[in-house]
């Protein structure tokens, strides 16, 4: 099953056998949204829905209350809301990005202008916060608002600052776990919550969430480095082009020579394009994304200590096995 890819193999396994009746549930339901939109609209959002992918952020929800003993409704309603918060700002990244295909089909933008797409990604945005209010619990509706402000909140400081050569590392960890992270953690901590979890318990899910989504993005860039699109699906070096300063190149400007840091810093500036191997060697250029899929290691093995408040049982080891695949992604990114 294509959309459950990521769990499909022997480091995925547990992961993906748990979730794979409850996500074609959540794909029936995200399915069933699209009815809820004008019969003029639906087909656009159709088309979205149908282009969208891994179901990470639902997977995490059914997980999350599985590992504390409970997978209602609720879980998968959680679960259907975040994919739709996450479908809306990935059809907003790639109008930033002037990105032509996602998945290997063409983006909103691509097909129907600018535009429409800011139009329909502001649909999906506010169809989930509506149904968030069906809970009629104003602390979930509270909770759901706030991970949708800090995605749209990282997703503002990020394009405030491309090209800014003073943004620091701790500023750019900021600003993805708000794009990235928030979503993970949001989804993990609130279904933790509606399958009953205390207040602790929720936030050790929830940062177990923060970590895995931080973790995933530092991956994510690399990967626009070095990845393929053939193997990718989707428009790659966008960051570089659209000066956005990820972990690899700030690693690169802090440990390359200062006549080498100087050429990058001024083809920054200038907007020019940068050819990393060529300025600063592939070696140098391959360490520095190394380092960076280090540090996301590094994230995931502090991730996987927040599950250490679950009782054991296949759902807890499910939430392990996401963090081990995400780790052997990993490992196949390096050069």
């Amino acid at each position: 099953m294509a959309l459950l890819k990521p769990f499909s193999d022997s480091k995925g396994r547990i992961a993906f056998d748990l979730v794979r009746k409850e996500i074609k549930q959540v794909e029936k339901q995200i399915s069933q949204q699209v009815n809820a939109f004008d019969p003029e609209v639906a087909p656009y959002i159709d088309y979205i829905c149908n282009t969208s992918g891994k179901r990470i952020r639902p997977a995490l929800a059914v997980l999350a209350g599985g590992a504390l003993g409970k997978i209602s409704d609720d879980n998968l309603k959680i679960g259907v809301i975040f994919e739709l918060i996450h479908m809306a700002t990935l059809v907003h990244d790639d109008i930033i990005d002037e990105a032509d295909t996602r998945r290997k089909t063409p983006t909103p933008n691509a097909k129907w202008g600018n535009g429409m797409a800011v139009l329909l990604g502001d649909a999906l945005f506010s169809h989930a916060l509506l149904l968030a209010t069906e809970f009629g619990c104003i602390d979930i509706c509270r909770k759901v608002g706030t991970a949708s402000r800090e995605v749209c909140q990282g997703e503002v400081i990020q394009t405030q600052r491309r090209f800014d050569l003073s943004l620091t590392k701790e500023e750019y960890f900021q600003v993805i776990a708000m794009k990235t992270g928030a979503l993970f953690a949001a989804s993990a901590g609130i279904s933790a919550s509606l399958s009953g979890a205390n207040s602790d318990t929720e936030q050790k899910i929830y940062d177990y969430g923060l970590k895995l989504g931080t973790a995933f993005q530092i991956y994510d860039d690399c990967l626009d480095l070095v990845g393929s699109e053939d193997t990718v699906g989707k428009t790659l070096r966008t960051d570089l082009e659209k000066g956005k300063l990820t972990l690899p190149l700030l690693n690169l400007l802090e440990t390359a020579p200062n006549s080498t840091k100087k050429q990058l810093q001024k083809s920054i500036k200038d907007k020019e394009p940068l050819d990393f191997e060529g300025l600063v060697g592939k070696e140098a250029y391959a360490e520095a994304v190394d380092d960076s899929l280090n540090t996301a290691a590094q994230m995931l093995q502090e991730a996987r200590s927040n599950l250490d408040c679950l009782q054991p049982n296949d759902y807890t080891t499910g939430l392990l096995e996401i963090t081990k695949y995400l780790e052997d992604l990993i490992d196949k990114c390096r050069r």
